[in-house]
């Protein structure tokens, strides 16, 4: 069983940044790809970014250049960095061990003057 903890959401004004942090427990996490998802009020979850066990990237069109995601195996977490937010960012935002259901419980992060 593995379980996800998601922390570091907020409130930021346009331009600001902030962090997100998903923990894993299971002693699974340093084999898996990692992604970050979000989702707003009536629509899908839409993936914003993964990251491999080797440490390979891949971004949404709309957060490259914008949003980095890294992982450290020793802490078993996966970060999303979230720098020049725009207010098309808020939304709840999941991690997820990839290829599989396991999901963390979301955290809300809100853009807005």
């Amino acid at each position: 069983q593995v379980q996800l903890v998601e922390s570091g959401g907020g409130v930021v004004q346009p331009g600001g940044s902030l962090r997100l942090s998903c923990t894993a427990s299971g002693g699974i996490f340093r084999f898996v790809t990692m992604g970050w998802y979000r989702q707003t009020p009536g629509n899908q979850r839409e993936l914003v970014a993964t990251i491999t066990s080797g440490v390979i990237t891949n971004y949404a069109s709309s957060v490259k250049g914008r949003f980095t995601i890294s992982r450290d195996n020793v802490k078993n977490t996966v970060y999303l960095q979230m720098n020049s937010l725009k207010t098309e960012d808020t939304a709840v935002y999941y991690c997820k061990v990839e290829r599989t259901n396991y999901w963390g419980q979301g955290t809300q992060v809100t853009v807005s003057s």
